[in-house]
């Protein structure tokens, strides 16, 4: 699946299908949420939220593929993501854009 964050695909005639997604919310453990806790005390990064995250944006990327393909879509165009905190420790991430096919 060809997933752009451009409007457009240089070259290719398409026919718009229309919004797909994808979604995941994703926590730590509480033993990695509390030795986050300590480390903002004294800075660095948090390498435990940071896997969470990368984990969380893969996971909602491959359900916004599953939602394009079960429209019949060969691409996703101006592919988007965000994420909202759910709670401590906890986020919600989507991944979203606009599905065509190609003519």
């Amino acid at each position: 699946m060809l997933i752009t964050t451009t409007e457009t695909i240089q070259g290719k005639k398409y026919e718009t299908l229309g919004l797909v997604k994808g979604n995941t919310i994703q926590s730590v453990h509480l033993g990695k949420d509390i030795m986050n806790s300590f480390k903002t005390i004294v800075g660095g990064e948090l390498t435990s939220y940071n896997e969470m995250m990368n984990t969380a944006r893969d996971l909602a990327v491959q359900r916004m593929i599953s939602d394009a393909q079960a429209m019949g879509a060969d691409a996703i165009i101006c592919a988007r993501f965000s994420s909202a905190t759910v709670a401590q420790g906890a986020a919600e991430i989507m991944a979203y854009g606009t599905a065509v096919k190609f003519q």
